[in-house]
């Protein structure tokens, strides 16, 4: 894979505890975790602050988790606990999914993804940050990092790889949905919302879809997992039930193209 950032969420370096000799970041991503886990696990009792400190609140969180996996209690984290904690991390970027061809791969990839509950975390009263979002945006975070199209191109680049394909001979690393259209037209392979609604056989799994602010403006986009009639099913990150261009989580979304202004990015020539 180009984007490894996920790497540097999926370890610490060394034991974190109350009273120890702790790393900030380390405590940070923890922390992160520990919140991440009672997002789906609200009875859990994990969510804590996330600012760096390694005391009582967290050590109770901690101690929460470790009851809640059936592990001993001590409110300690080595790499063991850790491992436990980034878990749905390490199953989205290192499970190898299977496909017949790279379009599968794309899909595949996108479900493993989503199925692992990506979410983004608010920390210091910024919005887009926390593992998943550094991991999709190769480190950077913060409100104004939108954070779509480095989720799309981290799925675009992780199927690619194998395959032992560079998703940048498809399109430059960016996460800018303005400059993945822009590609689009100049490479000839961004297919027009008035072309894919006369002609939706032109429309195929794996590609992006671009939602259309204006004719060279665009504001969001995903992975086209499948089409049926006038819909298009998409797993997108950074949007919401509502589908959202600003959302929290990456979400598998169903989108009326014959309704909205959507074009479409083939990934045809990597194929």
């Amino acid at each position: 894979m180009q984007k490894k950032s996920y790497l540097k969420e999926i370890s610490i370096s060394n034991t974190q505890k109350r009273f120890g000799t702790n790393v900030k970041k380390d405590v940070e991503k923890i922390q992160a975790w520990l919140t991440l886990y009672a997002m789906q696990n609200p009875n859990a009792g994990t969510a804590t602050g996330i600012d760096g400190d390694f005391g009582p609140a967290t050590e109770q969180a901690v101690i929460n988790f470790q009851k809640a996996k059936g592990l001993p209690q001590n409110g300690v984290v080595d790499y063991y606990l850790f491992d436990a904690l980034i878990t749905p991390m390490k199953r989205a970027f290192e499970n190898n999914s299977i496909g017949n061809n790279l379009r599968e791969l794309v899909v595949n990839v996108a479900k493993n993804h989503a199925e692992n509950n990506p979410y983004e975390l608010v920390i210091r009263n910024q919005s887009n940050t926390g593992p998943w979002v550094r991991a999709y945006m190769d480190g950077n975070e913060g409100t104004s990092w939108y954070w779509c199209m480095g989720f799309a191109q981290t799925i675009i680049d992780q199927a690619a790889s194998l395959q032992g394909k560079n998703f940048k001979n498809l399109m430059p690393l960016s996460y800018s949905c303005d400059t993945i259209g822009t590609t689009g037209l100049q490479k000839r392979i961004l297919t027009r919302y008035q072309t894919a609604r006369s002609n939706p056989s032109l429309i195929k799994p794996g590609d992006l879809f671009l939602l259309q602010k204006s004719t060279y403006d665009w504001y969001h986009t995903g992975i086209v997992i499948g089409v049926n009639g006038d819909v298009i099913e998409t797993i997108e990150g950074n949007t919401n039930s509502d589908g959202s261009s600003n959302g929290n989580a990456v979400l598998n979304k169903i989108r009326n193209f014959k309704q909205s202004k959507i074009d479409f990015f083939s990934i045809e020539p990597l194929v």
